[in-house]
């Protein structure tokens, strides 16, 4: 005697397909979200690949880091402040003759003359003689009757001076600024070179 198959109900059926399906697209999203990726050797470094194509163009040799400019000769020794006229650019340099930061400035429209000074003055902020609101002033000569200081615009922009106007203010971006005001505490020694 035979047994009589047995039918499934439809909603069976359709729970199943269900559940494969999710499964399924399940596993391919898994897959899609791994990418490439180059095999691993058993080094755990990735195995080396073909390339594309033999007449592939190469690719280009990466761009060389700029490296920070030297302190120029004959600023001194010791801990000091640098200022180039000529290049717009400040060094910090540690007891130990290391730079341990340089970057650009955006001078005023008068500039001391080259030589040996110290920090005399350190002002938290206040309004430029350009009326711009700056911080982090430290000043460390006078020239022409105007008092010459490094300091920073409190919003980071360094607009350019107004024609005519006789401006002091050596202004530097704002991360530049803090560090200025962090190293060149009064007293310290400010070498300005040509």
């Amino acid at each position: 005697m035979s047994v009589p198959a047995r039918r499934l109900p439809s909603w069976a059926w359709v729970t199943g397909l269900t559940v494969g399906a999710i499964a399924v697209v399940t596993t391919l999203a898994v897959q899609a979200d791994q990418g490439t990726r180059p095999v691993a050797s058993a080094t755990g470094r990735p195995a080396p690949t073909a390339s594309a194509s033999a007449s592939a163009s190469p690719r280009p040799a990466p761009t060389p880091k700029k490296t920070a400019a030297a302190v120029p000769d004959g600023s001194g020794v010791g801990r000091r402040i640098v200022y180039s006229l000529g290049q717009h650019r400040v060094w910090l340099v540690d007891a130990s003759d290391a730079t341990s930061r340089t970057f650009t400035v955006w001078p005023g429209t008068v500039s001391p003359t080259a030589g040996s000074y110290t920090v005399s003055l350190r002002k938290d902020a206040t309004t430029g003689s350009d009326g711009v609101a700056i911080e982090h002033i430290v000043y460390f000569a006078a020239a022409s009757g105007v008092n010459i200081a490094f300091s920073n615009a409190v919003n980071g922009a360094s607009p350019p001076p107004a024609a005519g106007s006789r401006t002091g203010g050596i202004r530097m971006p704002k991360a530049d600024g803090t560090a200025l005001w962090a190293f060149g505490s009064t007293g310290t020694k400010v070498t300005v070179v040509g």
